[in-house]
């Protein structure tokens, strides 16, 4: 397989241009098909998983980063990776998005310690990036559309000051919904360090939005994260 080929395809799809599939299998081929098929060269198989995958690890990158320049790069990057490695990747480790998150946080992480001295908030052009399947504040939250746009401002910025490993974890468990078990196969550690991170981001969190005046003292510590996803 051309692999500077298939770097171009992941512009093209990623610029929104259309690519009529060839595929004709009758039912949706799983991960690891899928990946069989771009080990032997299948291009029309890659464009079909990039679909499949590309805005989680967007979302991912994006809400660790706070930057849309960095989350476009590091996406790129991993499916590169993934055209590269497919054959590296082992199911029994964990599912095929785990392993994507694993590669973008490594990115992710590269380009943050390029990049420290300025970590943008993300802006509002970005929300439907951002959250174009969960909402980061439920529907049935009482405060109003204005006071709730802040909130979800005051949310992304409290979270991109967390220390990265913390951090990662609020992303991957609170606004990915991975479970204890995928998020730690995605940054390589065990379930009970992803409990205890995760347990460490919500109170730093909390600390965060009560300096914002956002949250008074009184506010429930357990699941602060469940309001705000």
């Amino acid at each position: 397989m051309e692999v500077f080929g298939l770097a171009g395809r992941i512009t093209h799809v990623s610029r929104g241009l259309k690519i009529e599939p060839t595929m004709t299998k009758p039912m949706t081929p799983s991960d690891t098909e899928l990946l069989r098929l771009i080990v032997a060269g299948d291009e029309e198989a890659f464009t079909l998983l990039y679909r499949r995958h590309q805005s989680a690890v967007y979302r991912f990158a994006l809400l660790m980063s706070g930057s849309a320049t960095v989350a476009e790069d590091v996406t790129q990057e991993v499916f590169l990776v993934l055209i590269r490695e497919a054959h590296r990747y082992d199911p029994a480790r964990g599912p095929l998005s785990a392993y994507l998150y694993g590669v973008a946080r490594h990115y992710v992480l590269r380009c943050l310690e390029r990049d420290r001295s300025y970590v943008p908030l993300v802006d509002e052009s970005d929300e439907s990036e951002v959250a174009p399947r969960t909402p980061l504040i439920a529907r049935d939250d009482p405060l109003g559309d204005c006071t709730r746009n802040e909130v979800i401002t005051l949310v992304r910025q409290a979270v991109l000051t967390l220390p990265a490993r913390y951090r990662e974890a609020v992303v991957l468990c609170d606004f990915q919904e991975l479970s204890y078990a995928e998020a730690a196969a995605a940054l390589g550690c065990a379930t009970g360090t992803v409990s205890s991170r995760l347990h460490r981001g919500h109170a730093l969190l909390l600390e965060r939005l009560r300096a914002m005046g956002k949250l008074d003292s009184a506010s429930p510590g357990a699941h602060p994260m469940r309001c705000f996803v």
